[in-house]
């Protein structure tokens, strides 16, 4: 006979046997697995799990935007493989975000990530999309109703134009990848997770006195709280070349510490340090109705937290200077429609911090007679690396 757990009962529901059973009820969850089976027990669970669901908003405006121009989105190649667009809105409305300047009363796409997740949740691939990458923008619904005329401009306009469905509407015209769900989050909501997870330490080489990002760092090793963080991340005068490249991999850098920190520091299996995460996570946030809840959500990364930190990648598309003017962006082809043909086929990607390569039998596909075809690589790191050496 067993319990509902699927344990013997018996001498067994004590002692070695109950810390065995109660571990592993812990490690089936994750972090959005705890606060949905938190629901069930009702009274204060609920009211939590109400209360972080209610936090996300639902874009429905972009829902009904891509409806309408479903019949010209890609089409998804592979069962179960995920595409999500994730947006950094550098809006200066709301709590917070008007500290980093006027209100303009408009609102921009400052980072654009877009992270494939395998079919067999094996591996994440996150692309970073310069926005300052010239690309076709599409005609789009703009906030007072009117429609946009279609044009040739920076990447970040899209977003300022038609908002969350204007972008994806552009990625996937210049990728021909399906994005099946989105996210978009501001200044605010990028702090409070630092904070909820308590900082996240970065490596740095030398000192930093930033008047324009706000920051002010020594040499060495720095744990970052939400406030640094946003700083070090969105600057662009005081670290590395300026460029806005060189900005989008300190930001991968970050990210992939930022993982580490969640997986190494029990956040996932402490309810006490859990709450915080979840509502720092959920606020400010703003997603495709189907992920506009807790529920929803934890749909998505159940199968993620298998995923390890040397399987989670992050890289920015192939791109160079635009040929018309060195402060703009423009695709590295064929390097980048490679890139994309193995995100619509969900094949693996490879990446490396040195100068990328042809890769010899890492390929899944077809490669003739003389075996697999060479894998191309793409300048990246991993999770698993280090923020310096």
């Amino acid at each position: 006979m067993t319990d509902t757990a699927g344990e013997p009962l018996g001498a067994s529901a004590t002692g070695d046997g109950l810390i065995r059973r109660r571990r592993r009820r812990w490690l089936r969850g994750s972090a959005l697995a705890a606060a949905v089976l938190a629901a069930a027990a009702g009274g204060a669970g609920w009211a939590v799990y109400a209360k972080l669901s209610a936090n996300i908003t639902a874009d429905e405006a972009a829902a009904a935007e891509l409806a309408r121009y479903e019949r010209e989105r890609p089409t998804a190649l592979v069962r179960d493989a995920q595409n999500i667009l994730l947006i950094g809105s550098d809006t200066r409305a709301g709590d917070g975000n008007g500290k980093y300047g006027r209100d303009l009363g408009t609102e921009r796409s400052d980072t654009t990530i877009l992270l494939h997740l395998a079919a067999d949740r094996r591996s994440a691939t996150a692309v970073s999309l310069p926005r300052d990458l010239m690309v076709d923008i599409p005609g789009c619904r703009q906030e007072d109703g009117r429609r946009s005329d279609p044009v040739f401009a920076m990447f970040n306009h899209a977003f300022q134009v038609g908002g969350s469905a204007c972008t994806i509407r552009t990625v996937e015209q210049l990728t021909g990848i399906r994005v099946d769900h989105h996210m978009v989050v501001d200044f605010s909501g990028f702090k409070e997770m630092v904070d909820a997870v308590d900082g996240v330490q970065v490596c740095l080489r030398e000192p930093v006195d930033d008047k324009a990002a706000q920051l002010k760092l020594p040499a060495g090793k720095v744990t970052l709280d939400g406030e640094q963080a946003l700083g070090f991340v969105r600057a662009r005068k005081s670290l590395g070349d300026g460029s806005d490249t060189e900005r989008m991999e300190r930001q991968q850098r970050f990210l992939g510490a930022l993982v580490n920190k969640v997986q190494s520091s029990d956040v996932l299996l402490n309810p006490v340090k859990l709450y915080p995460v979840l509502d720092a996570a959920t606020s400010s946030l703003t997603t495709d109705p189907e992920l506009a809840s807790l529920r929803g959500l934890y749909q998505l990364v159940r199968g993620l937290r298998d995923i390890p930190t040397e399987r989670v990648q992050f890289l920015t598309v192939p791109r160079e200077s635009y040929v018309y003017d060195p402060n703009r962006d423009q695709l590295v082809e064929p390097e980048a429609e490679k890139l994309f043909v193995r995100l619509r086929a969900d094949q693996p990607v490879v990446v490396t911090r040195g100068n990328p390569q042809e890769v010899p039998g890492r390929d899944t596909g077809a490669g003739g007679a003389d075996g697999p075809s060479p894998a191309p690589t793409f300048r990246g790191n991993t999770a698993a690396e280090q923020t310096c050496e």
